[in-house]
C-alpha cells in the first residue's frame, strides 16, 4: 500500500506536466504567434500574384539563371537546397575535397566577375545549407551579370539591391544581409528582363 502511495504522485505529476508543458504550452504559444505574428507563424511563405506559394523568405532555393541573385552554395541534401535534408557538408577546414571546391568556386567567380576579392559567403556553405541571405558584398558582386542578363544598367540593379539590404536585428544581432528571394522578386518588378527586338 505504501509503495502505491509513493508511485501515485510521480505518475500524476508526469501526466499533469506532460499535458501542461507538452500540449498546453505549445498550443498556447502557437495561438499567440498566429495572432501577433501571422506571417512568421505560417512559415514566412511568399506568394506570387496568383496566390501560389513560391517559397519562404526563411529558406534558400537554387537560383541559377544569370538574371537573378545567386544564393550561398548549399550542402543540404544530394543536390543542395533540400529543406528536408538541412545540413552542412561536415568537412573540416583541412579537408582536401572542401579546399578543392572552394578554390574552384573562387577562381570561377574571379574569372566571371573580374574581381579579385571574393566574399566568404560566395564560396562557403552555411551550417544549415538553407541560409536565405547573402552579404551585401556578395550581392553587389553579382550586379554586372544581372544587369547584362536583364538588359538594364548596373545602376538600376544596384539600386534594387541596396534597397533590400537589411540591418542587424535589434541593431546589434547579426550582420547586414540581403534576402535573395525577396530581392529577386523586386528585380522582376523593377527591372524585368528585356526581350530582344525582332
Amino acid at each position: 500500500m505504501s509503495m502505491l502511495s509513493d508511485i501515485r504522485p510521480a505518475v500524476v505529476s508526469t501526466v499533469l506536466f506532460t499535458a501542461l508543458l507538452g500540449v498546453g504550452y505549445p498550443l498556447a504559444i502557437t495561438g499567440v504567434a498566429k495572432v501577433v505574428f501571422p506571417y512568421q507563424a505560417e512559415g514566412s511563405l511568399v506568394k506570387d500574384d496568383k496566390g501560389q506559394v513560391i517559397g519562404s523568405a526563411l529558406i534558400a532555393q537554387p537560383f541559377t539563371k544569370d538574371e537573378y541573385l545567386h544564393p550561398r552554395p548549399s550542402a543540404a541534401g544530394n543536390n543542395g537546397y533540400d529543406a528536408s535534408g538541412s545540413s552542412g557538408s561536415n568537412y573540416g577546414p583541412l579537408n582536401a575535397d572542401l579546399a578543392k571546391r572552394v578554390k574552384g568556386d573562387a577562381e570561377a567567380l574571379r574569372k566571371s566577375t573580374g574581381h579579385d576579392e571574393i566574399p566568404d559567403d560566395a564560396i562557403t556553405t552555411s551550417g544549415s545549407g538553407l541560409d536565405p541571405d547573402i552579404s551585401p558584398a556578395y550581392a553587389r558582386l553579382q550586379v554586372d551579370r544581372i544587369a547584362k542578363a536583364r538588359g538594364v544598367s548596373p545602376e538600376a540593379v544596384r539600386k534594387v539591391i541596396d534597397a533590400h539590404v537589411e540591418g542587424s536585428a535589434l541593431g546589434f544581432l547579426g550582420e547586414r544581409h540581403v534576402n535573395v528571394l525577396m530581392t529577386n522578386r523586386a528585380l522582376d518588378s523593377a527591372a524585368p528582363k528585356s526581350t530582344p527586338k525582332t
